[in-house]
Formats: C-alpha cells, structure tokens, sequence
C-alpha cells in the first residue's frame, strides 16, 4: 500500500533523550503498567452493574486490548518511538493522524494526573482528617515532576518499585482468594457458587455497562511502549512486553475480578464504598487486610501519577521534534525534556484547580471530553497496523521482531470490536456526552493538523 506521509517520516532514533531505563525497569513497567488505577478504584461500579457476568466484560475487553497492544507491538519494535502509536500514525496515515492521535493522548494523560491525585489525595487526606486536599495534590505533583526532571532512571526506579508493590500485592490477594473458595483459608467458609446464581442481575444492559467500564479500566497499558525508545535494548524491551501481555492480562485483571465476585455478594455496598478488593478482604475477615489494600490503591493512584506525567511528556517532545508543536517544548537538557515534563505537570494541577473551582462546568467538559480519547488511539493503532505491515513486509522484513496474529483478520476483527464500543457509549445517557464530546476534539484537532499539513507541504 502506498505510504500518504507527506514531509519527512519522523524520527525512531530519540537520539537527544538519555537511554537510561534498564531491561529490568522495562520488565516491571510492562508488569505492573497492566495494574492499573482503574483496576482498584474503578471497577466497584462495574462490578454493582454487571454483576458476576463482569468477568465476562472484562474478558471480552481484555482479548480487545490483546490485539491493541499486539499491532502496537509490532509497530514499535520496528520503529522505537517516544511518540508511540503518534509516531506510527504519522508514518503510516500522514502528519495529520499523528497530530491528532499525539495531542488527545496528551490531553487525556495530563488531565489523568490530576484526577489520580486528586484519588491519592482523599485517602491520605481520610488517615489524617483535616489535612487539605489540595496540598497533597500538589505535593504528589512537586515529587514527581521533580522525579521526571531529574533523569529517567528516576522514573525508571520509582515505577520499578511501584509496580514490584503492586504485583505482589495483587498476587498475594489473587492467592488468598483462591484459598478462601477453595475452602482451606484458616478461618473462613468457603461461599462456594452462592454469589454467582444471578450471573447477569442486571441483564444485557447491566453487561453493556460493566463492559464500557472494563474497556477504560485497562489505559496505561501503552506507557511501556513510549519508555521502550529511552531503554538499553527497545526493540528487546517491546518484544517481550507483547508477549507476556495476555497472560497478564487474563491474571491480574480477569482472575481478580473472578475471585472478587465469587467471594462477595455482587450488590453489596461495600463494593463502591470501599472498592472490591477492601470489600473482598474484609469478607475474609483478614486483620487490617483491606486498610493494607487501600495502601495498595494509593501506590497504584502514585504510580499512575508517575507515568502519566513521565508519557505526558515524551508524547510532547515527540510531536514537536516532528514539527507539530511549540518548540519550547523539546528543548532537552541532561537527555531529559525538561519544559516538556513541566508544562505536562502544570496542565495536569490546573486539572486539579478546576475541579475546585468549576466542577460543574468547566472540569466536567474537560472529563467529558477525553472520555473516549483511548478508543480514538486505538483505532489510530489499528489503521496504522494495516498500512505498516505490508510496507514492513516489502521494504525491511528484518524489523517484523513481533507480528500481529492473523494478520490482516484480527486487525479488522479488533477494529470492529472499537466499533461496537462506539455504538454501545452511543446507546448509554452516561456516556453518549463523552463520545460527543471526544468526538468534537478529534474532529478539531484533526481539522488542525490536517491545515497544518497543507501548509508544510504548500510551504515545500
């Protein structure tokens, strides 16, 4: 297929950014970036929706996010990238698609800052009452710029660590669980299939619900393909990220949420209250269990702050190294994008500040409006996939270090399941508002890049 690129393809090479990550920072990046805060905090509400049939929505999004990461792979082990899949849309589609696809992901990573600390700050707020919550908001976003300013082994570190937390803890439950329903926990009764007789309480709706609320649950995943570009071995680094993707995937997000509902009743209130995994260790009766959880949930609010900031950046840097963006912006010093990191981490605390001063308009728009922006980055992936592969395929066969199954069905079968997202949010009065919304930035931004483009190609 003919490449539509116009200008110069963009660079793979990141050769000013530091390559000071480690495979084994990479290794647990790509582990514990699978554990995401929408994991902990979000899937109460999936969970009060669906009922036990959530582990069939979560299922069904997880093999979706299979095939995602799977052409993201593929991409990104050819072509190392810190713009990722903006970089690949650039490639495949034309400057314009990159534009697009880099800019929202910026957006949404920069306002998920601020709604993860916000998150991090009610519960540290709720151990010592009376403490404000915008102090710890902006005290978590002083650390970590500060991490990200210095050098990316800092981020290297901080994730490495976080994710080591996180994964323990999130195996440590997945096996205390096991052995409740197994009925050999000391102290417990094994509930047997009691809470799972209504599998669907809610019906086919209640499944819809629990399934768009999966579908989100799994962003992040993305990240490690953006610090691939700063490791010693990027292509190395993907390759083995991809492939170990699924059985991460069917472990920590569909087997946690199998335990959860098999051990708790799916309508109690403690499930949104507190969030499963507290409600699930306080069932089993475990001293000081779900207050250890909560800690759990914070580490992984912290570590979503991390990251988010950490691709925040980089897609940034990435946009304006391909000339689709304020210079300003891709000024490095000591390997690192240091104006980039900062004017990530001030967006993301104005994020906070509107949250506080207009909740009900402003902050709600800007929540509306990046909604959806994963699916959009999805769907940039898959067409970027079907237009690389076979240009990969004829001109450097040698870089197809990971290949997409089946190729070109489950891209088609993977962007029809995008689709059928689509058509769901458009059915449902929650989220109807954020596909519009999302819809009407991609459209503006598309509108953008795309006069932009006209304007570098009439300019040559």
């Amino acid at each position: 297929m003919p490449s539509t690129t116009t200008g110069t393809p963009p660079s793979t090479d990141d050769a000013s950014l530091a390559h000071g990550l480690k495979q084994r920072h990479l290794s647990m990046i790509a582990l514990g970036g699978v554990i995401g805060a929408g994991l902990f905090v979000g899937s109460g509400a999936g969970i009060a929706a669906a009922g036990p049939s959530i582990v069939v929505a979560y299922a069904l999004s997880g093999l979706l996010v299979m095939l995602v990461m799977r052409m993201l792979g593929e991409m990104s082990a050819a072509y190392p990238s810190s713009g990722s899949f903006s970089a690949h849309a650039e490639r495949a589609i034309g400057p314009w698609a990159g534009f697009t696809a880099g800019w929202a992901f910026w957006v949404l990573l920069c306002t998920a800052v601020g709604l993860e600390g916000i998150g991090a700050a009610k519960i540290v707020s709720g151990w010592l009452p009376g403490t404000p919550e915008w102090a710890w908001v902006a005290l978590f976003m002083v650390v970590f710029c500060g991490t990200n300013l210095a050098a990316v082994k800092n981020f290297g570190e901080f994730e490495f660590w976080f994710a080591a937390l996180k994964v323990g803890a999130i195996t440590l439950f997945l096996a205390l669980g096991v052995l409740a329903i197994a009925g050999v926990l000391p102290g417990t009764d094994s509930p047997g299939a009691s809470h799972l007789t209504d599998f669907m309480p809610n019906g086919g709706e209640g499944l819809v619900i629990g399934l768009l609320a999966s579908v989100f649950a799994y962003g992040g995943l993305e990240t490690v393909t953006i610090a691939a570009a700063e490791s010693e071995n990027p292509v190395k680094g993907v390759a083995s990220a991809v492939r170990t993707a699924m059985w991460r995937i069917a472990l920590f997000y569909v087997g946690s949420m199998a335990v959860i509902v098999t051990l708790v009743p799916w309508d109690s209130k403690e499930v949104v209250e507190k969030g499963p995994y507290v409600a699930a260790l306080d069932e089993l009766g475990i001293p000081g269990a779900g207050q250890l959880m909560n800690v759990v949930v914070l580490v992984a609010l912290l570590s979503a702050m991390n990251a988010n900031v950490y691709g925040a950046s980089r897609i940034g840097y990435s946009l304006v190294q391909r000339g689709q963006g304020p210079k300003v912006l891709g000024r490095v010093s000591g390997g690192v994008p240091r104006i980039a990191v900062l004017a990530s981490s001030v967006f993301g605390f104005l994020c906070v500040l509107l949250s506080y001063w207009r909740p009900n308009d402003v902050f709600a728009w800007l929540l509306n409006m990046i909604g959806a922006v994963i699916l959009v980055v999805w769907i940039f992936i898959a067409v970027s996939q079907l237009r690389l592969r076979r240009r990969l395929e004829r001109e450097t066969p040698e870089k197809l270090v990971v290949r997409m199954w089946a190729f070109p069905w489950l891209t088609w079968v993977a962007l029809a399941g995008m689709a059928a997202v689509f058509v769901l949010m458009a059915r449902e009065p929650d989220t109807r508002v954020q596909l519009y919304s999302t819809g009407a930035m991609t459209l503006a931004l598309a509108a953008v890049g795309y006069a932009w483009q006209r304007a570098r190609t009439d300019g040559n």
